[in-house]
């Protein structure tokens, strides 16, 4: 039997992948990740019957079609997620841990499966997917410092970042490279202390984070905000991190970040607002490649003629 876990190349399934190959590291891993947004992964596995795969944080209903290709060829599959997933197959060779609450991350399901082993990097890993309020309450809980709890909140928001980009070009690190620069890391603080990969990683984000900073935005009131970034790498790299941070310096608006892409498409990444995490994935499921959850979500190929049409839908979806 081979193993193979197939996982969203961002924080949330970095950590959930990192945590259960500490849980599980005797067999031999094959791993198949991309860029955040490359979420149709199940279509890239070619394995045989009576193999298992681990999927980790990309979208059931998206998978579908791979889903069941692998299941009815005799594969064991594990499904660990959050985001949208339309009907769930019943088969006696596919378990699910999916969970749609707003307040849930794959990471955090993951961490609840393995009770909790390997804890802080579950909640680093929900820093990083801007569930701010349910990390710090977990820090506490966990009896973390502040100092540690920020500390987390670094890790997950710079592991998340890396993950952002059209391309693996774009990346500072393959999220697969950047597995192996974790692994070795039962404890993250370890990581954080120790590690190249972490100071590259801040000092990628902070320069990136710094250039959007001074970007004005396309549309804004006290109930939306859309902003279109530059065709650049730096841009895309920063995008859905950017996005995080204004839907956190003002919770009580809905935000869309807007980025050229190689395609000569656009990226969008879209925020409910923090006060009422409802309502991204609707939105975006109206457009030809959006998807994602309530809080948080996306469209990964927007038609440039399509811009007017997605921002008047966006203000009319979170600003009436």
């Amino acid at each position: 039997m081979n193993h193979y876990y197939v996982f969203n190349g961002d924080a949330d399934g970095l950590c959930a992948l990192h945590q259960l190959r500490l849980a599980d590291s005797t067999t031999t891993a094959n791993l198949i990740t991309g860029v955040k947004r490359d979420i149709k992964l199940l279509d890239r596995v070619e394995v045989e019957a009576g193999d298992r795969v681990v999927v980790l944080d990309i979208s059931l209903d998206s998978n579908r079609k791979g889903l069941m290709r692998l299941l009815e060829g005799g594969v064991l599959i594990e499904y660990f997620d959050h985001h949208h997933a339309g009907e769930i197959p019943q088969h006696p060779n596919l378990i699910t841990h999916i969970d749609l609450s707003a307040g849930v991350c794959t990471s955090l399901l993951v961490d609840q499966h393995l009770q909790g082993r390997f804890h802080p990097w579950a909640i680093a890993a929900a820093f990083g997917d801007n569930l701010i309020e349910k990390a710090h309450q977990l820090a506490s809980l966990a009896r973390f410092t502040d100092t540690q709890a920020k500390q987390l909140a670094n890790l997950g928001e710079y592991l998340n970042y890396n993950g952002y980009g059209d391309s693996l070009h774009d990346l500072h690190f393959h999220p697969a490279e950047l597995y192996e620069e974790i692994k070795p890391y039962t404890n993250p603080f370890d990581f954080i202390a120790e590690s190249t990969a972490f100071t590259k990683l801040a000092k990628g984000f902070k320069d990136d984070m710094g250039q959007a900073n001074s970007l004005k935005p396309l549309t804004a009131d006290d109930h939306c905000a859309a902003y279109l970034l530059p065709d650049a790498p730096w841009a895309r790299r920063v995008s859905g991190n950017f996005a995080n941070k204004l839907a956190n310096e003002s919770p009580q608006r809905a935000h869309t970040v807007i980025t050229p892409n190689h395609a000569g498409n656009y990226t969008v990444s879209v925020r409910a607002s923090i006060a009422n995490p409802q309502g991204a994935d609707v939105l975006c499921l109206q457009f030809d490649t959006g998807g994602g959850r309530k809080a948080a979500a996306g469209i990964n190929q927007l038609p440039t003629n399509s811009l007017d049409h997605f921002v008047t839908s966006f203000k009319q979806h979170f600003c009436s």
